[in-house]
């Protein structure tokens, strides 16, 4: 299952950051494809079943063994 971190905080700043970006990743300075959220390097893990763990923004967090997006908003 993919959601949301827990920490409130944290999903409120990335959505913000997201949102002056126009939906790229405010953790990455280059703005392409790879870096619109959801991001590629995290959709590849996502595709991993053995990962566990957050994205590189700390908005998503991936439980391991799940490969689908599942009861999740989308960052805006």
């Amino acid at each position: 299952m993919i959601r949301l971190n827990e920490d409130k905080a944290v999903v409120d700043r990335v959505k913000e950051g997201l949102r002056a970006r126009n939906g790229y990743c405010p953790c990455v300075l280059q703005m392409t494809e790879d870096t619109k959220c959801m991001c590629k390097e995290f959709r590849e893990q996502i595709a991993d079943p053995d990962f566990e763990g957050y994205c590189h923004c700390m908005l998503y967090y991936k439980e391991k063994g799940e490969n689908e997006t599942s009861n999740t908003e989308q960052a805006e």
